[in-house]
């Protein structure tokens, strides 16, 4: 009888074991929790130029344990931040998404339009109507992170996380559980009514901590010694900008806490902005309990004292260096949190950047090397040309994102076509010595113009939001405004070749030297989470990345 009983329980629990391994086999697998980290201004060579002085559970940890693609670029210009941040996470172009750069102009009523500022929200957490009245209604495009909520139910939870409002707001789409953003007035991180009415409160508890100004405490001197910082040209170079109530762009910055006391924004150009903006990133995975249950969640992080730091000292500087080097202890340590508090394994993390940087003017000059400024007093004296030909005043109304935008209503009062006005400011602007192309932005396709520069025109011109006519510079021209530090916009390697790293769950181990654009990061991994493309997608998966 016990015999019977043992046979027909052990029958019993083979076939409870079968249909629990079938359900295992029927679950759909995906990540804990993907993290999506863009580094501001980063050049794809950073992660070589500085191999030397990184740790081994930094950079080196995604470069030896992740998917390395080297050849990664944007396939649009111009090459700026919310263009950045938005086509990696639509998997789309500035002629779809609809950003069409930080700011543009409109070209009906002729003002300026910055990217997420919308009249119609409320700040949360600051009375800064202009630091905090933001949106994302411009982007008309979804997000792989709006994607993910669609394709969950909105269960799973999507959080962005910056110093910079459009590198919050743009990654985390539509419909996030929340975009926070630095606010300069108050050293607090912020958001708006357009995800909610009060601040959660671990971000008030974060907000709570000061940490911006214990940060900053000792001010800012080199990680290593200053000698070690081999990849940099002389600190005080000519060509470097100044921090706060510094005389000279030099280490150590010793100034550094009452110059934050004075004004917040200075921690944005040391390595202390990245540092917070991973702090608050773990705080969100804490707070919000990220990965915590078998729903994927998304935090989206942006990095940008990268961006700051080259705008103000330049790619060879060593304060640009030393802004790395921390910032790779900071990705070690919080890839260590990830790790005990999601689970090794249990995540996935890409690491790419919204756009590279230009060598500094003085830089180059210095080392002979062509270069100058680009479009120093353009608009008077094209305004002033025009004038002549046409006899009207202000025919431009702005030059911006590389592009001209004419004054409709000018247009209209002096009662002139367009397209002549066009034509005419093309032949002028050829006699540029600085231009190397100048095209009407609706006769792109037929100019002779090389690929793969006019296709990126072509993808990064937006109908009803770029200029009239598209101005590429020749290499290594800047802007003038950028007479100390760096900028970036064009076409070139410097400003166009981006890191791109895959690490974690679902992801192969190795390097590939294959073409991809930025466009493929956001259908690789919905392709990774199973989930449907951003609507305005054009990018492909990247296979070799997942191995499917």
């Amino acid at each position: 009888m016990l015999r019977k009983i043992s046979i027909a329980a052990a029958a019993f629990l083979s076939v409870v074991t079968i249909n629990a391994q079938k359900n295992k086999n029927t679950q759909l697998e995906r990540p804990k929790l993907v993290v999506g980290l863009v580094v501001d201004q980063m050049r794809w060579d950073y992660l070589y130029r500085y191999y030397s002085k990184f740790g081994n559970d930094g950079f080196k940890r995604l470069l030896n344990t992740g998917y390395s693609l080297n050849n990664v670029h944007i396939n649009y210009v111009p090459t700026v931040t919310a263009l950045g941040h938005t086509s990696i996470y639509t998997g789309s172009v500035p002629a779809i998404h609809g950003i069409a750069g930080n700011d543009w102009t409109d070209k009906e009523t002729g003002k300026g339009v910055y990217c997420t500022a919308d009249e119609n929200v409320q700040p949360v957490g600051t009375t800064n109507v202009k630091t905090g009245s933001h949106s994302p209604k411009n982007l008309w495009s979804t997000t792989v992170t709006d994607e993910l909520r669609l394709a969950t139910n909105f269960q799973g939870k999507v959080i962005g996380v910056s110093l910079k409002d459009r590198a919050s707001i743009l990654p985390a789409g539509h419909t996030p559980n929340g975009a926070f953003w630095f606010d300069d007035s108050t050293g607090n991180f912020i958001t708006s009514t357009w995800y909610m009415n009060d601040l959660p409160q671990w971000i008030k508890s974060f907000n709570a901590q000061n940490l911006p100004e214990k940060l900053v405490a000792n001010g800012w001197n080199t990680l290593l010694p200053i000698n070690q910082y081999t990849e940099s040209s002389p600190d005080n170079s000519s060509w470097e900008g100044l921090l706060g109530s510094a005389k000279t762009p030099t280490f150590p910055y010793n100034n550094l806490a009452k110059d934050y006391q004075l004004k917040k924004d200075n921690i944005r150009y040391t390595p202390f902005g990245n540092t917070l903006t991973l702090k608050l990133a773990e705080a969100s995975v804490e707070g919000e309990q990220l990965g915590g249950d078998s729903v994927t969640d998304f935090l989206a992080v942006n990095l940008a004292s990268t961006d700051y730091a080259g705008h103000k000292y330049g790619p060879n500087s060593i304060e640009v260096e030393d802004v790395y080097i921390r910032l790779d202890q900071d990705l070690a340590q919080f890839f260590n949190y990830l790790d005990s508090k999601v689970g090794k394994g249990q995540y996935t993390v890409f690491l790419s950047a919204d756009h590279g940087g230009a060598h500094s003017v003085g830089f180059l000059k210095e080392h002979k090397l062509p270069t100058g400024f680009f479009g120093e007093g353009m608009e008077k004296d094209l305004n002033q040309k025009l004038k002549d030909k046409f006899g009207a005043d202000q025919l431009i109304n702005a030059i911006d994102n590389y592009q001209i935008y004419f004054d409709r209503k000018a247009l209209a009062d002096s009662k002139l076509e367009l397209d002549d006005v066009k034509e005419f400011t093309v032949k002028e602007l050829e006699k540029d010595p600085t231009v190397l192309y100048a095209v009407p932005v609706d006769k792109v396709q037929e100019a002779s113009i090389p690929e793969p520069i006019k296709q990126r025109i072509i993808n990064g011109i937006n109908r009803q939001r770029s200029g009239d006519i598209q101005l590429i510079s020749h290499d290594s021209m800047l802007p003038p405004y950028s007479k100390t530090g760096t900028t970036h916009s064009v076409w070139n390697s410097y400003d166009s070749h981006i890191p791109l790293i895959f690490m974690g769950w679902g992801v192969q181990h190795g390097e590939s030297n294959k073409p991809y654009n930025m466009t493929d990061i956001a259908p690789t991994v919905s392709s990774l989470l199973k989930i449907q493309f951003p609507s305005g997608n054009i990018g492909n998966p990247i296979t070799e990345v997942i191995g499917k």
